[in-house]
């Protein structure tokens, strides 16, 4: 086939988009030129093990945008090539959550008209990573990558020997690597979090409301899917030592553990806050005033509850790798990190 369309059966994004991707991809680097003929619909069912209707919802889409035309008898033709003059932009997440999604979309937005960006996601493992990138060597202009991985143990690792081989295979100048820290010696672009120092200026932003609590503990989940970072808990152990604090490490938050007044809680997962505002309820105790609860990572619900929190900004990371790509910068820039007080606290 003249098309290279690629499916990742482990995302969530839609196959018939998927679809669609892969050939705005090869209509943008300029693999499928005005007036080439596509697969029929059979063809490309068969050749990619998709349903039919996949593929035709696929092309429909296609022609909607009025990227290619059909024409009855003979089939379907690239009809537009003006994404070959955008740039293109491959888009690598560890994982497709609400947090990574708001960086998605910022970014996106703020490309809008000059780039076509391509989502892909990984799910933080090491040979899906290598792979993807693998497949799509050249095929960009520039290379988006949030590295994030899982040992077999389930602990986090910021960077494989594997993987960074795969990115030496891109020039340097044409990757930008989003979220976290790589080797202080290359020379790609970084828009980063500093797990460690990030909590542990947060939560020094609010000590005056931490310290009138008896006892902290920091919930970091272990052995889960995405594993965090454990330099989350160096800061946090940072910060406890610095303020010879009374404080504990618990991997979850269970539906019946019990909960002492004036203690104060560090939550990370969603289902462990979800939890602990359950128990504070059923124990007729008070947010805010009996426990306290400070939540990783902002979201809208966090706000409209009055949860504290300690958040990067998110919409930021994305506008800002952006803007490194219309300026055509080369940089390593840490992202806001902020203590967000609220009646939690």
């Amino acid at each position: 086939m003249n098309v290279s369309v690629v499916i990742d059966e482990k995302s969530k994004v839609p196959k018939y988009k998927q679809v669609v991707d892969s050939i705005v991809n090869d209509v943008s680097s300029g693999k499928l030129k005005l007036g080439d003929k596509l697969p029929s619909i059979n063809e490309l069912s068969e050749a990619t093990y998709l349903s039919r209707d996949t593929v035709e919802k696929a092309y429909k889409n296609l022609k909607n945008r009025k990227i290619i035309t059909s024409v009855k008898g003979k089939g379907c033709y690239v009809s537009k090539n003006e994404l070959i003059s955008k740039i293109n932009i491959f888009f690598l997440i560890n994982k497709l959550s609400s947090y990574k999604m708001k960086i998605y979309n910022s970014f996106v937005k703020s490309l809008e008209g000059i780039g076509h960006v391509s989502l892909f996601i990984y799910h933080c493992d090491e040979s899906l990573f290598v792979n993807l990138i693998n497949q799509h060597v050249g095929g960009f202009n520039y290379y988006v990558i949030m590295p994030h991985f899982k040992t077999d143990k389930l602990d986090h690792i910021s960077l494989t020997k594997e993987a960074l081989t795969v990115m030496d295979k891109i020039p340097n100048e044409k990757i930008i690597v989003l979220d976290n820290k790589v080797d202080k010696k290359n020379a790609y672009s970084e828009v980063y979090q500093d797990f460690e120092n990030d909590i542990y200026d947060a939560l020094k932003n609010g000590v005056d409301k931490i310290v009138k609590f008896d006892k902290i503990h920091l919930v970091f989940p272990k052995n889960t899917f995405y594993p965090y970072p454990r330099r989350i808990l160096h800061g946090f152990k940072k910060f406890c030592f610095e303020y010879s604090l009374n404080f504990e490490i618990l991997s979850e938050i269970s539906e019946n553990m019990d909960i002492t007044k004036n203690e104060i809680f560090i939550v990370i997962e969603e289902s462990d806050l979800v939890n602990l505002v359950k128990l504070t309820r059923d124990n007729n105790l008070e947010l805010g005033k009996d426990i306290g609860v400070i939540s990783y990572n902002d979201t809208p619900l966090k706000e409209l509850l009055g949860i504290t929190v300690v958040s990067t900004d998110f919409k930021k990371m994305g506008v800002t790798a952006a803007e490194l790509i219309l300026n055509k910068k080369q940089e390593k820039i840490k992202n806001p990190f902020n203590f967000i007080d609220r009646k939690s606290t």
